[in-house]
């Protein structure tokens, strides 16, 4: 099968959306009183922000089975996209902590961190998405070689899992959203598990 006609403009599009909806919903709630995204639109924007974050790490993971599976060769270059776009927001689920949760507040994010270990975990799952984010031209991999970017590329598992850990800590009651993360993601790393022992695997 073909790629379809303006796909990757489709992609992109839909991919901006829940940050259209999200600056919106932040804007108009904290501007003009509206209830967008709640009674606590910081909190909700922040939380909507790092969920979105999750999904795009799934989509991102989701490409190689679906390419394997369907013989879709040509999702292949649309990964780096979603890639991107997972750092993009984590990066804003994180701008929207720092600039609307604690105002800047160095000393409110010493206290949460020690009380909240989440938001370290957190933070750390972030910071491992940035050398990702930097080498993901076609640039950067030519002049990283193949093995090693694909060996850097790989901690992408370890800030998937760090990313649900993070959200599952913090929730206080109900994880029913990040077990279905979780799930996700243990289906999607143990795809790739099978495939690499069934081709290890002797004729």
């Amino acid at each position: 099968m073909k790629e379809p006609r303006g796909f990757g403009v489709a992609l992109i599009a839909a991919s901006l959306l829940p940050a259209a909806y999200a600056v919106y919903g932040l804007a108009s709630d904290i501007l003009r009183g509206t209830r967008v995204l709640g009674s606590n639109p910081i909190k909700e924007g922040e939380h909507f922000l790092g969920e979105w974050t999750l999904r795009f790490l799934i989509f991102t993971l989701a490409i190689t089975p679906l390419r394997q599976i369907l013989k879709w060769n040509w999702l292949a270059k649309h990964r780096r996209t979603l890639g991107l776009f997972a750092f993009a927001y984590g990066v804003m689920h994180w701008l929207v902590y720092i600039f609307l949760d604690i105002q800047l507040d160095l000393q409110e994010m010493v206290t949460d961190v020690i009380k909240r270990p989440y938001i370290l975990i957190g933070s750390l799952g972030l910071l491992l998405m940035v050398p990702l984010a930097l080498t993901s031209t076609k640039r950067m991999i030519a002049r990283l070689g193949g093995k090693l970017w694909n060996r850097l590329h790989k901690l992408v598992y370890v800030t998937s899992v760090l990313g649900v850990v993070h959200f599952w800590m913090s929730v206080k009651a109900d994880i029913t959203r990040p077990a279905l993360f979780a799930a996700c993601f243990v289906a999607l790393f143990g795809y790739r598990i099978w495939k690499w022992r069934s081709q290890a695997a002797p004729a």
